[in-house]
Formats: structure tokens, C-alpha cells, sequence
């Protein structure tokens, strides 16, 4: 069980590495300011690369109007070498708060006539130009260590590091904007616009809009889309008292941000009957990759558990990885 900051940091580490041997293939940590909750994904990025060797590390997702671009161009490099490559970095503008403004609180605020969603976007836009590694700065004529010639670029410079960012997207223009910017789509449980359809049907067209978008941008290279969803295997006497209540769980239309949003439903059952309903999700077979959200204040133990029931009696019937 969580019962202290030192305990939500370790366990999620520990939890990186019972993903690895349980056969998942990543762990991708919230970020939450303000929360006794994940604030600070760098450090706890790094940690869990130096205990791992195989799955993929990343956040889902970094709230873009609190950070300083350039000095997490700097943190997410060094984390990426740690890894050695296996950075996956989902970032947005961020969900509700646990305070109001609270990016006020570090420093940044939107320009006269803007928003702080296009702040958000700002941000994004200088954090993605210094992955690429070009040189911007004029170094100084007497530094205190040799430079290479001409203007010199953030450092450490981790290669490759920029096709490996994911934009939350909440809607299907978000994801539209995603793709002509050039990185991979992340939608989660919830879509900040509801057409009256099935959460799962309308995630699948927001993920289309995504690729035809993409496609008509001429990138170079295949994008990747993930879509997130709570999933319980009923296995034993323990998944049944936690989680036996949700398995008439349905879609939920409720009011955020100012405008109507859909939740995407909790999968919850016996893995027969779990198979039977993922098979028909249209958004988990448009997707390339699956991200679970874990109850991680139930402790490492419990969660690998969890992993190891859909990995073990659902992964196979449904064809993933």
C-alpha cells in the first residue's frame, strides 16, 4: 500500500521492474502537480531505466504549461541515455488541476490575448525544435571549457529522442494537430467532446482523423497511437471483492472544461467475458499500442498480479503482443 511520497517513488519503480518480468512492454508513470500523486517524471524516468533493460519508459501525460522547454529538452535527454533509448514521452496540455492556475505558481502565464492551451503549444514548440539537436546559442569567446564551432545546442543530446513524443489529445482536432506536428497520438479514457456514439467508436475515429492527417502531412516515417483502458481479469476471491461491482461498467457523458465529455468504461469480468468486449473495442484494434492503468495505491504486488492476468489469459485470445 502508498502511504507516504516515499512509497508512491519506490513502488513505482518496483513496479517498472515486475512489468519487465511479468512481460509488458513499458511503464508509462502520470504526472501530477500539486498532488500527492508523480510531479517530478525525470528522476523516477532515470531510476526505473537504471533497474530495467527492456520495456519502454514514458508519462502519460506531462503537462506542457509548467515546464521551462529547455531545461526538460536537458532532463529528458539524460534520462533517454539512462535508458538507453527507451524513452516514450507522452506530453499535453494537461487534465483539471489541483489548484487553480497552477502554472501561475511556477512562473508562466499566457501572453496578453492567449490562452494557456496555447501556451501549452508554445512550450511544446521549443521543446521539440531542441530535441532536434540543431545548434541555436552563440557560445562565449572565452568559456570556461572548449566549444565546437558554431552555435551549440542543449545538451545532452539524445538522438532520436524527438520521434519518440506523444501528444495527449482530448479531441479529434487535437489529434489532427498532433499529426501535422509530427508526433505519435496518445488518447486515453476520456475525450473532451461526445457525438452521442460509443466511447470506443468515436476514440477510433479520432485515431483515424489522426492518420489521414498524418498521411497528407508527408512525414517520413509510421506514427504510433495508444489508447488507454482500465482492465480487470477476475481471477481470484481478491479481483472479486475489488472490482466485481464494475462489471455492468458503461460509458459516462459528464461535464468538463466547459463542454461535454465522454469516459470511456471500466472492463471488469471473467476473462471469457472480457475477450467477448475487447474483441469488439474499435479504438483497441486501431491502436498499436495498449496502455493499462494500474490502481497503484493497491502496492506493486497486487498490480503485477493484474499485468500477469492479461498477459496470461487475454493477450493470447486477443492477438497482442
Amino acid at each position: 500500500m502508498v502511504r507516504s511520497a516515499s512509497d508512491a517513488l519506490l513502488q513505482s519503480i518496483e513496479l517498472a521492474v515486475a512489468a519487465e518480468e511479468a512481460g509488458a512492454d513499458g511503464a508509462y508513470y502520470r504526472v501530477h502537480h500539486f498532488a500527492q500523486q508523480l510531479a517530478s517524471p525525470f528522476p523516477l524516468l532515470a531510476a526505473a531505466a537504471a533497474r530495467t533493460s527492456r520495456i519502454e519508459l514514458g508519462t502519460a501525460v506531462i503537462d506542457m504549461r509548467y515546464e521551462n522547454p529547455l531545461y526538460m529538452a536537458e532532463d529528458a535527454g539524460a534520462a533517454d541515455l539512462i535508458s538507453g533509448g527507451r524513452l516514450q514521452l507522452g506530453i499535453s496540455r494537461g487534465s483539471p488541476e489541483q489548484v487553480i492556475d497552477g502554472f501561475r505558481y511556477f512562473g508562466y502565464q499566457p501572453s496578453e490575448g492567449r490562452s494557456d492551451a496555447d501556451m501549452a503549444r508554445e512550450h511544446t514548440g521549443v521543446f521539440l525544435e531542441a530535441l532536434k539537436g540543431d545548434g541555436f546559442a552563440r557560445p562565449n569567446p572565452r568559456p570556461m571549457f572548449a566549444n565546437p564551432p558554431g552555435l551549440l545546442r542543449i545538451e545532452p543530446h539524445a538522438p532520436g529522442l524527438r520521434d519518440r513524443i506523444w501528444w495527449g489529445a482530448g479531441t479529434r482536432g487535437t489529434a489532427e494537430w498532433t499529426a501535422e506536428q509530427g508526433m505519435n497520438l496518445m488518447s486515453s479514457t476520456l475525450l473532451t467532446e461526445d457525438t452521442g456514439v460509443p466511447f470506443h467508436q468515436l476514440q477510433a475515429e479520432q485515431i483515424q482523423r489522426f492518420r489521414d492527417a498524418w498521411k497528407a502531412a508527408g512525414h517520413d516515417r509510421e506514427p504510433r497511437v495508444s489508447v488507454s483502458r482500465s482492465i480487470f481479469p477476475i481471477v481470484n476471491d481478491l479481483d472479486k471483492q475489488l472490482f466485481w461491482q464494475e462489471r455492468g461498467s458503461t460509458d459516462q457523458v459528464g461535464w468538463l472544461d466547459g463542454g461535454n465529455a465522454r469516459f470511456g468504461r471500466t472492463y471488469a469480468g471473467e476473462p471469457d467475458k472480457l475477450i467477448a468486449e475487447l474483441a469488439e473495442d474499435e479504438a483497441i484494434a486501431a491502436a498499436d499500442t495498449l496502455l493499462l492503468t494500474v490502481p497503484n495505491q493497491l502496492g506493486v504486488d497486487y498490480n503485477a498480479h493484474v499485468l500477469d492476468s492479461v498477459i496470461t489469459h487475454l493477450a493470447p485470445e486477443l492477438g497482442w503482443r
